[in-house]
C-alpha cells in the first residue's frame, strides 16, 4: 500500500495547530475547528495593536484582548476565507462606549477589511434607540460605524434578540455569501443582522475583532467554507 505523504504531513500540521478538519458529503464543503489556544501558544495569529493572552475557566478556555486605544485584530495566519459561515463564543462587558467585540473579514490589512461587531453594553438597555445599535456591520476604511449611521441610519446596525446579557457569554453565526452577510445570536432562528456588504472583496484574511478602548474574550471558533 502506497502512503501518501502529502496526508500524513496534513494531519501533522493538523494535530499541531489544534485544528479538526471535515469535508461535507458532496465534497463542497469544509468544516474547521480552531483551538484558539494552541493557535496564539504556536504563533499562528498575527495580532495588530493588542496583546492576546489565553485563558481557561470551569468548561471554556480561548484567547483574552488586552485593552488599549484604537481597533485590535488577531488574524489567523494562512487563513483565506470567502464564502461559508463563521460560529463563535464571544463574551464582552458592561461597559458603555468600551466593549466592541467581533469578527473581522474579506481583510486585505488591519485597515482594510469588513467587519460584524457587537456592543454587549447596548443589549439589554432599557432606551430603544440604544438597543438598536447592539449589532453592527461596517466596511474599512471607507464605510466606519459613524459613516453609515449618518448616512444609512438603522440599515447596518441592529438590536439582538433575544438580548444576552450585557457580561454572559453569546453564541455568534456570521453567513457570507457574497454579498450578503447574516449574523445570528444564541441559536436563534432570525437573523439579528442581515445586509449586503459595502465593497467588491469576495475573499481575504479572517480574523478576532476588538474595538476602541474594548478587551474581549473569544473561544470555539468553527469554520464552515463553501466552495
Amino acid at each position: 500500500m502506497k502512503t501518501n505523504v502529502k496526508t500524513i504531513s496534513w494531519i501533522h500540521l493538523s494535530v499541531f495547530l489544534g485544528l479538526s478538519i471535515a469535508l461535507g458529503a458532496n465534497g463542497q464543503e469544509k468544516t474547521t475547528n480552531y483551538d484558539l489556544v494552541s493557535l496564539q501558544q504556536n504563533n499562528k495569529l498575527e495580532v495588530s495593536n493588542r496583546q492576546v493572552s489565553t485563558f481557561s475557566e470551569s468548561d471554556i478556555s480561548g484567547i483574552r484582548f488586552s485593552k488599549n486605544e484604537g481597533d485590535g485584530i488577531a488574524w489567523i495566519k494562512g487563513l483565506e476565507f470567502s464564502n461559508g459561515t463563521i460560529e463563535l463564543d464571544i463574551r464582552g462587558k458592561d461597559v458603555i462606549q468600551q466593549s466592541f467585540v467581533g469578527v473581522a473579514f474579506h481583510g486585505i490589512d488591519h485597515k482594510t477589511h469588513d467587519v460584524v461587531y457587537f456592543r454587549p453594553f447596548n443589549f439589554q438597555s432599557d432606551d430603544p434607540v440604544r438597543k438598536i445599535h447592539s449589532v453592527q456591520y461596517v466596511s474599512h476604511p471607507e464605510n466606519t460605524w459613524n459613516v453609515l449611521r449618518e448616512k444609512h441610519n438603522g440599515k447596518f446596525e441592529k438590536a439582538v434578540n433575544p438580548a444576552p446579557g450585557a457580561s454572559d457569554w453569546f453564541h455568534v453565526k456570521i453567513v457570507v455569501h457574497y454579498p450578503h452577510v447574516m449574523a445570528y445570536v444564541n441559536g436563534n432562528e432570525e437573523p439579528s443582522l442581515s445586509i449586503e456588504k459595502l465593497n467588491d472583496r469576495k475573499t481575504g484574511s479572517l480574523g478576532l475583532w476588538v474595538g476602541n478602548n474594548s478587551d474581549g474574550d473569544f473561544a470555539n471558533l468553527q469554520i464552515i467554507h463553501e466552495h
